[in-house]
């Protein structure tokens, strides 16, 4: 089963997560969501919100970037999705994902849960 890593190369904690998994011989599929071309969509991120335990989104949402960004504090559910296919840098990251699991690398030891 595919490993895939949802990836910022300049956040310094998602390289950290990407240099654990190949320490741990595991090879995944690198998707850098913050480029144009590799933007999730609303459907991808309410599937990631299931994997990861159907948590809310904000349980994977950059809280400081979202304020910076605008996000009202109180904004529902379905708004904070919006935003963040509307704006990737308000995700948190790294994000391990393999199969119907999903894993918040914070701390980034937690990529290794679901292997």
């Amino acid at each position: 089963m595919t490993y895939i890593l949802l990836h910022h190369s300049g956040c310094s904690t998602s390289r950290t997560g990407l240099a654990l998994l190949e320490a741990n011989g595991i090879k995944p599929v690198v998707r850098k969501y913050m480029n144009a071309s590799e933007q999730l969509s609303l459907a991808e991120l309410k599937d990631i919100a299931k994997k990861l335990g159907n948590v809310s989104p904000r349980a994977f949402l950059r809280e400081k970037n979202a304020a910076e960004a605008g996000l009202p504090a109180s904004a529902g559910d379905d708004a904070v999705f919006a935003a963040m296919a509307e704006n990737p840098k308000i995700i948190q990251r790294p994000i391990g994902i393999k199969g119907e699991n999903a894993a918040l690398g914070r701390p980034v030891e937690r990529l290794l849960d679901i292997t």
